[in-house]
C-alpha cells in the first residue's frame, strides 16, 4: 500500500486523450503511483474537438463526475448516453470493457474522473454501467456548506469497494467536520480557493492526503469548492498498465 511522504500534494498538469488538459493527483511519481483503493484521479477539462475516442479499460470502477458541461458516452455494451453537470456516470471495466468520451459541441466541460481498483477476486467480473443524473444525487445542507454525496450510504452508485465521495460547497465562511467511516483513507482535493484543514493551508489543485482519521476539520469561505473522498484498501498489490489494472 502506498505510503506518502507529505500529507499535501499538487497536482501535476498533463495532457491525455485527444487534448485533454489534466489537473492528476496519481499517478504520478514513486511515492504516489496510486492510494489503495484509489488507482487515479483526474481534473479535466474538455473542450470541443478534444475528448477520449474509444479505448479499453479492464481491472477496476471509473467514475465521472461533472461539474460544468456535458459528456456523452458510449461503449460495447450498446449504452450510449450524456451526463450534465451536477451528474455522473459510473463504470465496472471487470474483464474488460471498451468506451469513449467526447464533451457536446461547443462547451467546455469539467469534472472529476476517479478510478477504484477492483479486488484480485473480481478482476474477471462483467462490465457494466450505471448513469446517474444531478437531481439523483443526494444533497444536504449543515452551517452554510452543500454536501453532496456522490457515492455513499445514500448514494444510487454504488461500487465494489467501501466508498464515500463527497462534493463540497462552501455558501458562507464555515467549518465542515467531515465523517471519515471507520478502516477508511483518503484525501480531500482543492477545487477552488484556499481551505484550511487541521491548521494547514491546501490551495486549489492541492490534495490533502489522511489516514487514520475519523473526523477531519476543515475551514473554508464563501464560493471555495472542494471534494472529500475515502475508501477502504484492499491491501493488495495494484498493477497499473495505462488504461489496465491487473
Amino acid at each position: 500500500m502506498n505510503m506518502i511522504t507529505s500529507k499535501i500534494s499538487t497536482a501535476v498538469e498533463t495532457m491525455e486523450g485527444n487534448g485533454v488538459k489534466i489537473k492528476r493527483q496519481f499517478p504520478i511519481r514513486a511515492d504516489l503511483m496510486n492510494y489503495d483503493p484509489f488507482v487515479l484521479f483526474d481534473h479535466f477539462e474538455l473542450t470541443s474537438g478534444s475528448g477520449f475516442p474509444e479505448h479499453a479499460h479492464r481491472g477496476f470502477e471509473a467514475i465521472t463526475y461533472l461539474f460544468s458541461g456535458s459528456v456523452e458516452h458510449t461503449d460495447n455494451l450498446n449504452n450510449q448516453s450524456t451526463v450534465y453537470a451536477g451528474g455522473a456516470q459510473r463504470f465496472t471495466a471487470g474483464k474488460g470493457i471498451v468506451h469513449s468520451e467526447i464533451p457536446a459541441k461547443n462547451t467546455i466541460s469539467n469534472g472529476i474522473q476517479m478510478w477504484v481498483n477492483l479486488p484480485r477476486k473480481l478482476k474477471q467480473i462483467e462490465p457494466s454501467y450505471q448513469q446517474v443524473d444531478a437531481e439523483d444525487i443526494p444533497e444536504h445542507f449543515v452551517d452554510g456548506v452543500r454536501v453532496r454525496t456522490i457515492v455513499g450510504t445514500s448514494s444510487g452508485i454504488q461500487l465494489h469497494t467501501p466508498v464515500q465521495y463527497l462534493d463540497v460547497t462552501f455558501e458562507k465562511t464555515s467549518i465542515y467536520n467531515a465523517q471519515i467511516p471507520t478502516q477508511q483513507r483518503g484525501f480531500v482535493y482543492v477545487v477552488d480557493g484556499d481551505i484550511q484543514i487541521e491548521g494547514q493551508t491546501v490551495k486549489a489543485g492541492d490534495a490533502y492526503y489522511f489516514e487514520d482519521d475519523n473526523a477531519l476539520q476543515i475551514k473554508g469561505a464563501e464560493d471555495k469548492h472542494i471534494m472529500v473522498l475515502s475508501g477502504q484498501p484492499h491491501y493488495e498489490p495494484i498493477h497499473q498498465n495505462g488504461t489496465y489494472v491487473d
